[in-house]
């Protein structure tokens, strides 16, 4: 053996490096991805795969998603077309109708709110108007139609009548709710600094019942949207619900599911936005 040749030392193999950890920030967006976005992402192309498949069937009632996105492709992208009289799109036709929720449903909540302090805070009060709130919120949407269209003699006061009268049931029911479950502790500390009426009313009454008024404004919102699609139907013009009704008697099934879509997210937004302004309200401590 030559003592001149070396051996080669064994070169043990490097271990890779940890990936960097991602920031904060991404790895936060990527858990609430996970968390809140995807399920219903994989459920909504679960139900769309199966509709399109029942859909393509020969002889199938309803057309599938594509064949509806195909029909109501003008619909989809000129939403605020206006070719005069109720011939507008299908954009008009819900500010039509929320224009009509804003009237009707603002109205609901000042008589709402007023109604309900004033049940809250009597009882005298209590005891004579709740058996008739009772009752009365018992009735249908649109069974006050024909007596709303009776009184007023026409369709725009009719429909905000219904709106009115439908939303504001909840927000009496839960506001009172709400003033009566004022702690007591909260009520003594108001007597011994002396707050007058409305001191009383905007530092302790209105804060300590806020999570419960907004509970009922956000039940009184969806509603109100529902009693609006529900009398548009019927009273016809510019509306959501004529735009529904008139798809109907056309057979545009297509521009039926449409529309419900629509009706469904602006619902959806008019909860969110309620229930946001209420956590913002109450910090937090509002039903949301």
């Amino acid at each position: 053996m030559n003592t001149t040749d070396t051996v080669e030392p064994i070169r043990l193999a490097t271990p890779a490096a940890p990936p960097a950890p991602l920031p904060d920030g991404l790895r936060r967006a990527a858990r609430g991805f996970t968390t809140h976005v995807l399920p219903p992402l994989v459920i909504t192309g679960l139900l769309l795969l199966v509709w399109e498949l029942l859909g393509s069937r020969p002889g199938a009632a309803l057309p599938p998603p594509s064949k509806v996105v195909q029909e109501t492709w003008e619909l989809i992208v000129s939403p605020f077309y206006d070719n005069g009289g109720n011939d507008v799109g299908i954009a008009w036709q819900l500010l039509a109708s929320l224009k009509r929720v804003a009237y009707g449903y603002s109205l609901a909540v000042l008589a709402g709110v007023g109604l309900g302090v004033l049940v809250g805070q009597s009882t005298w009060a209590l005891r004579g108007l709740d058996p008739l709130f009772q009752v009365l919120r018992t009735v249908p949407p649109l069974a006050w139609l024909p007596i709303s269209l009776a009184g007023f003699q026409d369709g725009q006061p009719s429909a905000i009548f219904v709106i009115f009268i439908t939303s504001v049931w909840p927000i009496i029911i839960n506001t009172s709710i709400g003033i009566r479950n004022i702690p007591d502790d909260y009520r003594n500390v108001a007597r011994v600094i002396r707050l007058n009426g409305l001191e009383y009313f905007g530092q302790i009454m209105l804060p300590a019942a806020a999570p419960f008024i907004f509970s009922g404004l956000r039940i009184g919102v969806g509603l109100s949207w529902l009693a609006i699609v529900a009398a548009e139907m019927l009273i016809g013009g510019v509306g959501i619900g004529f735009f529904i009704w008139d798809a109907w008697n056309s057979s545009r099934i297509s521009d039926i599911i449409l529309a419900l879509f629509c009706v469904g997210i602006v619902g959806f937004l008019l909860d969110r936005c309620v229930a946001f302004l209420g956590q913002l309200v109450t910090r937090g401590t509002s039903a949301g």
